[in-house]
């Protein structure tokens, strides 16, 4: 097994050392446009594996897509981070052109790949990635819907004060501040409903609070967060590598799912050797629906974008 991550700035190393530390890969390839960044980060991976009980070959390159060849999976993460006060959608213009970039040279080396996008503005690259590649929907896959809904347990087990080992929760929609929708009627503590625990307020302070859990991060530290999207790409890697099927919330391409059609929006899926394999389908309530509508109006705006560039 061989998997590349294309990116070597927070998020993208961050997810190599996640994927090495748990030895999902026979090799792992980190590639970035910069001179020496890759390497010298695949070097300190290494270094770090002798004290982790770990035993992964990692090479990093600088723009040498030679060496992602017969990639099984391929993580893009390329593309300039969110800085305080810009939106994801602020990004599209550059990221959109590396992100295309980025998807040709590697079906070159590698045409049999199953790609996980992470760059944003997620939905739109994720769409941008599926239509210039001519790839089956099932091999595209825009990370968004599992760190989100992270976040969503996180702020969750926070209010509840609780592990959020015992929750269940998930956040479907745009990978967006205003277009993610995080389903506390279905949110679950030990298999009860958090509404038996939580009153209506706190729990609409929740769902605000993970709507703008990227931005807060951005506003802390002054650029994106990496931790937690950086483990949140090596879990997704996971349940494709190791065949898992694990119900994950991610962004795929929709033909009438949800209601919508021809746009690559987060909602929850099957994830196994093949890349997402089923929709399942949550049975969204009148409410749930029309924010579902009104979050893929928007990520359809962006999408128009892409016909200007």
């Amino acid at each position: 097994m061989k998997i590349t991550v294309v990116g070597a700035g927070a998020v993208g190393a961050t997810c190599a050392d996640n994927i090495a530390r748990r030895e999902l890969a026979e090799e792992v390839v980190l590639l970035d446009i910069k001179d020496g960044l890759s390497e010298g980060k695949a070097l300190d991976m290494l270094q770090a594996s002798t004290l982790l009980d770990c035993d992964v070959k990692i090479t990093g390159s600088s723009n040498n897509y030679e060496l992602t060849a017969n990639s099984d999976v391929v993580v893009i993460t390329s593309g300039i981070p969110r800085k305080p006060g810009m939106t994801r959608e602020d990004l599209i213009g550059t990221n959109a052109n590396i992100v295309k970039g980025v998807t040709e040279n590697i079906l070159k080396h590698s045409p049999d790949a199953i790609f996980v996008i992470i760059s944003n503005p997620m939905d739109t690259m994720t769409y941008l990635a599926l239509k210039s590649s001519g790839l089956p929907k099932n091999r595209i896959i825009g990370l968004g819907g599992i760190l989100d809904s992270a976040r969503f347990k996180t702020y969750l087990s926070l209010a509840l004060k609780c592990s959020p080992n015992d929750l269940q929760g998930v956040v479907i929609g745009g990978h967006g501040d205003t277009t993610m929708i995080p389903l506390t009627r279905l949110a679950t503590y030990s298999g009860v409903p958090v509404g038996h625990f939580l009153d209506a307020e706190t729990l609409q302070k929740v769902a605000a609070d993970t709507m703008v859990g990227g931005a807060t991060l951005t506003k802390l530290i002054g650029t994106s967060a990496w931790y937690a999207p950086g483990a949140a790409g090596a879990a997704l890697v996971e349940s494709i590598v190791r065949d898992q099927k694990r119900v994950i919330p991610c962004c795929v391409y929709l033909e009438g799912e949800y209601g919508q059609s021809d746009i690559c929006l987060g909602v929850p899926v099957v994830i196994g050797r093949n890349g997402w394999e089923r929709i399942i389908d949550f049975e969204l309530n009148e409410e749930e629906q029309a924010a579902f509508n009104k979050s893929a109006d928007a990520v359809r705006n962006m999408n128009d974008i892409l016909k200007t560039l």
